[in-house]
């Protein structure tokens, strides 16, 4: 990882002490790599240099912790101006100092600075409708179930098209991505999720065009950066600009990426398009949003009317939906970390991928920008939780406005649910569609116990007696058909229906000598997945089993297998979705070891996605080529958890007998293959741990000291049953008690645990064997080296934000 110099961060540290320095605002001056510009105008009675200096601080310590090479923050308030360039524009090839008029790629923000405004704009001109078919303007678009799909449902991210199409082989050029978007097919019903799309905005870059006669960039130019006297704004920078230009990381081909568009598909459009491709300065967007809090005019320049600004910034999405979004501008969302802990709700605001940001409240009448590139010069920096460090202390800064009452015209928190919403299982679903999906095809169906209905009719007896389809054999997971075997387990017979019961859990073959353990690893996987012979007379694969969200929990691999197994035979896999009991939270180090039958794939211990969204990522990110069909779920989101479903609980296995189990489960696990009793043989498998060697008060008192948020823990003595791991022997642990589940990390626990115990009990504790279900030799290293929580986690984080980005394309629901 590319180091920055010493000298920065000394230059650094010096810039924080001078924080009462004052400017006007023409005075703007650059220094070496490392120094700041400052820029003040009346700050002294509109923002508290205590917090302004925390605002130093904080974007200091970001480059001192690599988050970013450098960048510019721009706070403004009733014009009072507070901006400041840190650190370095560039360190690769050569160091470059930042300035304030760095031309940044400002990625997503072009959604709502060129794409949104250009709109809004054509709307208010009467030339585009915002609730007629985007087929109007896009004929060619209304195809493949698109035709109800509007100009808003593109604008609020509603559409039902997936997240975006991907640079690749398949299609060519601005034109071949307006024929990949116009030939997509709808993942759920318009206006029923909130789907964040790239395809959506460089859909509505075309109908800008179509609309106006104008390409996007022209348009924009013409009607907003121009009037706006935003000089350094615009898409296609020239070369003249390209020294200014802040660079983002290596492409394919190992060259730098200045002055280019770092968006893959934006560049594979030819730079111009409505989801990425504009650069601007902080300067320029500084004018930008001033035109916007004061109503659509700048100088005397009217860009828009003040209504039409008021639409596009109050909530669009409908009340079915739990994010609340305006026309392309974030309000209140899961994407709403930039508003901080005290901007009202109803203020807005957007991010850009390559580390740009703006929020805009204009109940206080003040924004808060930064400009970075985070992802120089190696794609790994991470600024997601300076900018809303920096939006808190930008609020705090502001000395005569009250944010702790919420101003007039502020919306109310959105509303807890009082009562489970009605979802839907895949298996509710295709139920309720008459299994038309199915008429006509022999299937065969790999489930469990957990395969029910909501009024817990078995997917078994459901399938078997469905008009037009024929069930001809059942496959059966670990733990069997019925979820009550902690033991491989055997062919049989369903009693019911007398179908034949294949296991996929059954004993392995033997290692053979010189079999390498990947390989050995694989074979496995692949033995305990159907059968050619098995599949010979069917049509098709059915997959309905619960999952919860951990790596290593074995369905996860029963599904891959299938997938992978139905590709070669050239059968359809349908996945009857199930939510994820523990919402679509991921955490924890991705996996780096070879795939496994308790590791199936390089994803984090704890996911977050359900099994249509995995079993999509598999099939692509593995080339099985199999015809995957998601029967999806209804009126579930990812910041659900399973009681807020209404859906009856049933253990996934012997063991997780409990919502609380599965919640602790992804941390708890993680030292299931050492000397260490999962309470297995207890009343709370997975919520109480512990070991005979261990002092059950003072590893409590040890546990609690590292303050981790959302749970405590109490001292404890248990004996495990027979049957169980250590059975019969007094042990020493703790009970786990969460005590708020949302701000929980549960693979923390599993993680502290380990680095106490080994503290603790370096003899008895076997650490090494922690390996197989952490899957991360990184992290075991730093455990034994005695590094930090946060030390590891600073580990996991450049893989998990590559995880975040791949399973984006995949994902279904909110």
């Amino acid at each position: 990882m590319m180091k920055y110099s010493s000298a920065v961060l000394r230059q650094g540290l010096v810039t924080v002490l001078l924080a009462a320095f004052v400017l006007a605002p023409s005075a703007s001056y650059s220094q070496r790599s490392g120094d700041t510009v400052s820029t003040r105008q009346k700050a002294s009675s509109q923002f508290d240099a205590g917090k302004l200096s925390e605002i130093d601080a904080a974007i200091q310590q970001a480059i001192a912790d690599q988050k970013c090479p450098g960048g510019v923050v721009r706070l403004e308030r009733n014009g009072s101006v507070y901006t400041k360039a840190y650190g370095s524009r560039a360190v690769r090839p050569q160091s470059e100092p930042m300035t304030a008029d760095t031309i940044f790629d400002a990625a997503s923000l072009t959604k709502v600075c060129a794409t949104t405004p250009a709109l809004m704009i054509l709307i208010e001109r009467g030339k585009i409708k915002l609730d007629a078919p985007v087929a109007t303007y896009i004929p060619e678009f209304g195809q493949n179930g698109k035709e109800a799909v509007t100009i808003r449902h593109l604008m609020t991210h509603t559409s039902g098209l997936r997240s975006g199409i991907g640079a690749n082989s398949s299609w060519s050029g601005y034109e071949g991505a307006i024929k990949q978007g116009c030939s997509e097919k709808l993942r759920s019903t318009p206006g029923t999720q909130l789907v964040y799309s790239d395809i959506n905005y460089f859909m509505l870059g075309e109908v800008v065009q179509r609309a106006s006669g104008l390409p996007l960039n022209q348009f924009a130019e013409k009607e907003i950066y121009r009037p706006l006297k935003m000089k350094d704004t615009g898409y296609l920078p020239s070369k003249d600009q390209w020294s200014r230009i802040a660079p983002t990381e290596p492409d394919a081909s190992k060259n730098m990426l200045r002055g280019v568009v770092h968006d893959p598909t934006a560049r594979q459009m030819g730079g111009v398009a409505g989801h990425a491709g504009l650069f601007t300065t902080a300067p320029d967007l500084a004018r930008y949003a001033r035109m916007l809090l004061n109503l659509g005019e700048l100088d005397g320049v009217r860009i828009m009317k003040p209504e039409t600004v008021k639409l596009m910034t109050s909530v669009q999405t409908p009340e079915n939906i739990n994010s609340r979004r305006g026309l392309g501008w974030d309000i209140d969302s899961s994407y709403s970390g930039p508003r901080g802990k005290h901007f009202a709700l109803g203020s807005y605001g957007h991010t850009g991928w390559t580390g740009t940001s703006l929020w805009l409240d204009p109940f206080s009448n003040t924004f808060i920008m930064f400009m970075s590139n985070r992802n120089h010069p190696d794609g790994k920096g991470n600024v997601l939780a300076l900018r809303s460090a920096l939006a808190t202390l930008a609020a705090e800064s502001i000395t005569n406005f009250d944010f702790a009452n919420a101003p007039a015209g502020a919306l109310a928190p959105r509303a807890r649910r009082s009562e489970p919403k009605m979802v839907l299982n895949g298996i509710d679903v295709l139920a309720r569609e008459q299994f038309l999906r199915l008429r006509g095809l022999k299937v065969a169906l790999i489930t469990n116990h957990t395969g029910q209905d909501r009024d817990r009719n078995p997917t078994i007896d459901l399938l078997y007696n469905a008009p037009g389809v024929e069930l001809k054999a059942l496959f059966a997971p670990e733990h069997g058909i019925r979820g009550a075997v902690d033991a491989h387990v055997a062919d049989g017979v369903d009693e019911k229906t007398g179908l034949p019961i294949y296991s996929l859990y059954g004993a392995l073959p033997k290692k053979q000598p010189g079999q390498s353990d990947a390989d050995y690893e694989m074979i496995a996987i692949r033995f305990r997945a159907p059968q050619p012979a098995q599949m010979k007379d069917i049509d098709a694969l059915v997959f309905d089993i619960q999952d919860i969200s951990a790596r290593f929990y074995t369905y996860s691999a029963t599904l891959g297998a299938a997938i992978e197994a139905a590709g070669k035979a050239g059968k359809k896999i349908f996945i009857l979705d199930r939510v994820n009991p523990i919402t679509g939270k991921f955490e924890g180090p991705v996996q780096t070891r070879n795939p496994s039958f308790i590791g199936f794939h390089n994803i984090p211990v704890r996911h977050g996605m359900t099994f249509g969204e995995m079993g999509r990522m598999f099939n692509k990110e593995r080339n099985f080529g199999a015809d995957v069909q998601v029967v999806q779920l209804e009126n579930w989101t990812h910041d659900m958890w399973y009681d807020e479903t209404g859906l009856p609980w049933s253990h996934p296995s012997p063991n997780i007998r409990s919502l609380n189990a599965a919640t602790l489960y992804t941390g708890i696990c993680l030292l299931e293959s050492t000397k260490v009793s999962m309470g297995r043989g207890t009343d709370a498998p997975f919520e109480i741990f512990g070991a005979p060697f261990i002092d059950d008060v003072r590893f409590a008192w040890e546990m609690n000291r590292a303050n981790l948020p959302g749970v405590s823990f109490i001292p404890i003595r248990f004996t495990p049953a027979k049957g169980a791991k250590l059975a019969g022997v007094e042990c020493g642990g703790v009970h786990c008690v969460v005590t708020d589940r949302e701000k929980l990390n549960a693979v923390d626990i599993g993680i502290v645990a380990a680095q106490i115990i080994h503290r603790l009990y370096p003899k008895d504790f076997d650490i090494e064997k922690m390996e197989r279900l952490l899957g991360h030799n990184a992290t075991l290293n730093a455990i034994k080296e005695g590094k930090s929580l946060e030390e590891i986690k600073k580990i996991w984080a450049p893989d998990l934000e590559q995880f975040a980005k791949r399973r984006q394309e995949f994902l279904i629901y909110k």
